[in-house]
């Protein structure tokens, strides 16, 4: 029996990148994915076949996580469709890089509300069902930033922080009912996004990690496994940082 199987997971912004790979690695180890980006397009449809190639249940939802009633009309699709929800994985994120005497007040609100209000509009809209099964596990997508901060980046890491106080938050609050709640702070990794970054800051960053290279997306999504599987039931208000050791 593989780990997640009969399991179902929600992962937001999952059309690619680090979601991506998390979603294709729970369908790979057996659990029935309902993944959301901003909109239905045929990237969408593609990535929805490569998870039913697991041979497990999966459809796409356009859905705005950082949304109150979307987030909201998602869990009640996502329960209508798939009969439980076992796991989320909030993922959903933006940056809006400047330095705070460049930022304006848009940039601000923006990464906030994607990043951050998301993970309480989802974990509010799917607790309700997880405390009924008495069973459940939370993992908020935060990042090495919200841990030790950046120049340059004060929204961002000032929303990947609120993630980890809530994270260590409702670990406390729904523990009783044995739904568990951990984050994950994910390193330099290599993605379409840092692709597009030039080649001497690429190596920069790599020099400042001790491993001496960018994470994969797929070793992200490794620790997502081991988090919303069994073989965690005693882990929960933790943050695993997942970055070569440039964060530690």
């Amino acid at each position: 029996m593989k780990l997640l199987e009969g399991k179902t997971a929600i992962v937001t912004g999952a059309a690619r990148g680090i979601g991506k790979a998390i979603a294709l690695k729970l369908a790979e180890a057996g659990a029935n994915i309902a993944f959301t980006d901003i909109a239905l397009d045929e990237n969408m449809n593609q990535v929805q076949e490569q998870l039913m190639s697991f041979g497990v249940k999966a459809k796409g939802y356009a859905s705005n996580a950082a949304n109150y009633a979307d987030s909201e009309k998602l869990a009640d699709e996502v329960l209508k469709d798939f009969g439980s929800i076992d796991i989320l994985i909030n993922n959903a994120g933006i940056t809006r890089d400047n330095l705070l005497m460049r930022m304006t007040e848009e940039q601000w609100d923006l990464v906030i509300n994607v990043n951050l209000k998301s993970v309480f509009n989802m974990t509010k809209a799917c607790q309700k069902q997880m405390l009924k099964q008495k069973n459940g596990s939370i993992i908020n997508i935060s990042s090495v930033v919200g841990v030790g901060g950046n120049a340059g980046q004060s929204n961002y890491a000032a929303s990947k922080a609120g993630i980890i106080g809530f994270t260590k938050s409702i670990a406390k609050e729904l523990g009783s009912r044995n739904v568990r709640c951990n984050a994950i702070a994910p390193g330099f990794i290599v993605t379409e996004m840092t692709a597009k970054l030039p080649e001497d800051i690429v190596k920069g960053w790599y020099e400042k990690i001790p491993l001496k290279r960018g994470g994969a997306p797929e070793e992200v999504a490794s620790v997502c496994v081991f988090l919303a599987s069994d073989m965690a039931s005693y882990v929960s208000g933790q943050t695993i940082s997942v970055c070569g050791a440039m964060q530690t």
